[in-house]
């Protein structure tokens, strides 16, 4: 799949041909333009940097969505080892947008389970582009609880757009089987750790998240709505995304201020899909990092201190009565 050009990256396209059609003169011609090209390799990877630097948070919801950007399934195959999937929820039937299993993250068994988008539209209809309905809720509730009963710790990766808000989806208790997941993980009595590693969209991504500690990628996004979603609520027009984008706080950087995540994950220069075995050691050593702070923390101490987090979080103001 060739890789989509998005509007910020021109300069960084026209330079990368320009050093493309050089290549090929020399190799057609012979003729000796190595300086010319390590200049313009400099520029390159100045401009590279100094783009990615200053993205707005529209231009970081475009990386967060990047189709080629590496899902669920291609960073488990990157950090863990001995991955065991395991399927079905034990009451309806088994939810391909959501996957999960053992594995061992540097010899240590832990459960890992996240949602899984696909690469083209069959496999984006067999994951329903990575929208679980409830049924993958409940397999993922299924996975931590058997985790949790062998002692082993539970890594969450999000990425989705949200919950699957179908009919269907409804029917069978969408509502209740996230809130089920919210109390559920609450009180977990083993270590979890969550990864916004793309989209992190509404109680679809919440779900996945209510964990010790919550990380996300430099370049993900995490809120209650999306930035389309938004705009045509508030400004009844989707030209306001940008707007809407920055007014919600949706980069790692906004939440880490906001005290929402607890660390972020750096990205390669051009993102997480311009290279996948960087932007997986990265996550890999920030996995291993938090996980051994975690480690011995006996599980009351554990749940106290979740739910401390927890209630921290947002902004609370005395209004006035009659204000």
């Amino acid at each position: 799949m060739s890789a989509p050009q998005l509007d910020f990256e021109k300069g960084i396209r026209e330079l990368e041909e320009q050093i493309a059609r050089l290549q090929e003169l020399a190799r057609k011609s012979g003729l000796n333009v190595a300086d010319e090209i390590a200049i313009l390799e400099r520029k390159l990877e100045q401009l590279k940097a100094e783009t990615y630097r200053h993205l707005t948070p529209i231009e970081r919801v475009q990386l967060a969505r990047h189709p080629r950007r590496p899902y669920t399934l291609d960073y488990i195959a990157r950090i863990f080892t001995d991955f065991i999937e395991l399927h079905g929820d034990r009451t309806f039937r088994d939810d391909a947008a959501i996957v999960g299993g053992w594995a061992r993250l540097d010899g240590r068994t832990v459960m890992v389970i996240g949602h899984q988008k696909g690469r083209d539209m069959k496999e984006n209809l067999k994951r329903n582009f990575g929208m679980p309905h409830p049924e993958g809720y409940r397999k993922a509730l299924r996975l931590m609880q058997l985790a949790e009963k062998f002692g082993h710790p539970i890594i969450t990766l999000i990425d989705t757009p949200g919950a699957y808000p179908g009919i269907g989806a409804e029917e069978r208790g969408q509502a209740e089987a996230i809130a089920r997941n919210l109390r559920e993980m609450a009180r977990l009595r083993v270590p979890t750790i969550s990864v916004v590693i793309g989209e992190g969209g509404s109680g679809g991504a919440l779900a996945l998240g209510v964990t010790d500690r919550i990380l996300m990628l430099e370049n993900a996004i995490y809120s209650v709505i999306s930035p389309e979603g938004c705009a045509a609520i508030l400004w009844k027009t989707n030209e306001a995304k940008d707007k809407a984008a920055a007014a919600l706080k949706l980069t790692a950087a906004d939440l880490q201020a906001l005290g929402v995540i607890d660390d972020v994950v750096p990205e390669p220069v051009g993102g997480a899909h311009a290279d996948w075995d960087a932007a997986a050691a990265a996550l890999a050593e920030a996995l291993g990092r938090h996980l051994a702070e975690l480690s011995g923390t006996p599980p009351d101490v554990l749940i106290e201190r979740r739910l401390e987090k927890y209630s921290r979080m947002g902004e609370w103001r005395a209004v006035p009565v009659g204000a």
